[in-house]
C-alpha cells in the first residue's frame, strides 16, 4: 500500500462533513477523526475515515491539547481542521501549540469571535449595527441613551440564532444583564436592524477568493429561529447590482480579516432605514442548513469537497477550481409535524433533493432560470407552512 500524502486530524463536535473527509481519503491521505465520545458511533463514512478518537467535551480546550499531544508522540499530523465553528478556536489552540500550518488563534478570534469580527470590520470602513461590549456599565448606559432600542443581547462565540435575546427598552436589559452574571463580558449589545438579510459563501485560497456565490434569504435567519417559519435561500441572479455589490464587500471583508485559505459563510443585512448593507458576522466553515447543498445544485461545486482540496494541497498538487455551472438554486426547510413528512406531491422537474430527517421538511430546486427557482420557492414556501410547518423555541444552547 502506498504511503499517504500526509494526515489530516479532523475536530468534529457536530456529526458532519462527511464529504470533506471522504475527498481527504481520495486525495490520499490519512484521515484522523477527533470528537466526542457521545457521536462516536454517528455514521461517519467508513471509507474516509482511518481512525476515530473520542474525548468528551472538545471544548475543554486544554484537556484537547494534551490529549493531541500525547497522540503525537507516536504519529505525524500535517493539517488539522475543524469541520464545525464550535472546534475553530480549539484547532488554532492545537496548531500554535503543535506549530502546524493554518490559522492561529489571532485571525481565528475574527471569524469567532462576534465582538472581534465587528471591530475588525468598523475599523476597515464596513457599516455595522451599532454595537458595544458588556464590560463597563457606564459604557452601556452611554451606548442605551445614544442607540434607541429594540437591541440585541448575542453571545460573541455561538452560531446562527443561539442565545441571542431581543430586548426593546433600558429597562428590560439591566434585568438581563444581571442574569448573565460573570458571563457578561462573553456577550454584546448590538442595535436591532431590520432588513433583507444575505449571505455570501466562498472558497479562498492565498488569500484570494477564486468562488462565491450571493444568495438572499425569504425571512431573516434569527425571525425563523425565534418566531417560527419557513427558512428559504435563493441565489442571486449573477450581475445583479445586489451580487455585484456583495461581491466586492465580500472580497474586503475576507482580505482586512486576513484570511489565507479556506471556505467561508459571511451574512449582510440591507437596512430598511438606510438601504445600505451591513456587516453582520462570518465564519471559517461551510454554510449550515444545506447551503453546500444548493451550491452544488448550481454549480457543481461541493464546498465540503473543495474545503478539503485546499487542506490537502501540496506544492506538487496545488489547489485548482474545478469547472462549474452556471445555474441557479434554491432551498425551503421547515420543522414538520409529521414525523416524516411526504413531499412527494412537490413533483416538479427542477426538484434535485429531498430532506430526509424526521419532523424536517426540505427540497432543493434548481433551474438555469433565476426566476424559476424564485418563484418556485415562493409557491412551496406557502404550501409548506400548511402542509408541515411546526414550531419550537429556539435553543439557548447548542446541542449535538
Amino acid at each position: 500500500m502506498a504511503e499517504p500524502d500526509g494526515t489530516i486530524l479532523c475536530l468534529a463536535s457536530y456529526f458532519k462533513g462527511e464529504e470533506f473527509l471522504r475527498e481527504c481519503k481520495r486525495r490520499g491521505w490519512h484521515v484522523l477523526l477527533l470528537t466526542e465520545e457521545k457521536l462516536r458511533d454517528s455514521p461517519w463514512p467508513a471509507d474516509g475515515v482511518d481512525e476515530i478518537l473520542a474525548m468528551p467535551d472538545l471544548r475543554r480546550t486544554a484537556d484537547v491539547v494534551k490529549g493531541v499531544s500525547w497522540l503525537v508522540r507516536s504519529r505525524a499530523v500535517d493539517r488539522i481542521v475543524p469541520l464545525d465553528e464550535f472546534d475553530l478556536e480549539t484547532a488554532a489552540a492545537l496548531r500554535e501549540h503543535l506549530r502546524i500550518p493554518g490559522m492561529g488563534q489571532t485571525t481565528a478570534r475574527y471569524f469567532r469571535d462576534k465582538l472581534a469580527m465587528r471591530v475588525r470590520a468598523r475599523e476597515a470602513g464596513f457599516a455595522v449595527p451599532e454595537f458595544t461590549p458588556l464590560f463597563n456599565d457606564d459604557q452601556v448606559r452611554a451606548f442605551t441613551d445614544r442607540v434607541p432600542p429594540p437591541w440585541l443581547v448575542k453571545p460573541r462565540s455561538s452560531a446562527a440564532a443561539i442565545g441571542i435575546r431581543r430586548i426593546d427598552s433600558a429597562a428590560a436589559l439591566w434585568p438581563v444583564v444581571e442574569e448573565i452574571g460573570d458571563e457578561r463580558s462573553f456577550q454584546l449589545l448590538e442595535r436591532f436592524v431590520t432588513g433583507d438579510v444575505y449571505h455570501v459563501d466562498s472558497i479562498v485560497e492565498d488569500g484570494t477568493v477564486l468562488f462565491a456565490a450571493a444568495f438572499r434569504y425569504g425571512q431573516p435567519p434569527m425571525a425563523v429561529a425565534h418566531e417560527g417559519g419557513i427558512f428559504t435561500t435563493r441565489m442571486l441572479e449573477r450581475g445583479s447590482e445586489d451580487e455585484r455589490r456583495l461581491q466586492a464587500l465580500n472580497r474586503d471583508l475576507l482580505r482586512a480579516l486576513g484570511l489565507l485559505r479556506g471556505v467561508t459563510h459571511a451574512e449582510f443585512i440591507r437596512a430598511r432605514d438606510d438601504g445600505r448593507f451591513h456587516f453582520i458576522e462570518t465564519a471559517a466553515r461551510v454554510g449550515g442548513a444545506h447551503i453546500a447543498d444548493v451550491i452544488a445544485a448550481a454549480t457543481g461545486a461541493n464546498l465540503w469537497a473543495e474545503w478539503a482540496r485546499i487542506e490537502t494541497a501540496t506544492p506538487a498538487r496545488p489547489y485548482a477550481l474545478p469547472e462549474l455551472r452556471t445555474d441557479y438554486a434554491g432551498s425551503v426547510i421547515s420543522l414538520a409535524r409529521q414525523e416524516r413528512p411526504d413531499t412527494s406531491a412537490y413533483d416538479d422537474p427542477e426538484i434535485v433533493w429531498r430532506l430526509d430527517k424526521r419532523h424536517h421538511a426540505g427540497l432543493i430546486v434548481a433551474s438555469p432560470d433565476a426566476a424559476r427557482v424564485g418563484s418556485l420557492l415562493g409557491s412551496y414556501a406557502r404550501r409548506f407552512a400548511e402542509d408541515f410547518l411546526a414550531t419550537m423555541p429556539a435553543p439557548e444552547k447548542p446541542t449535538s
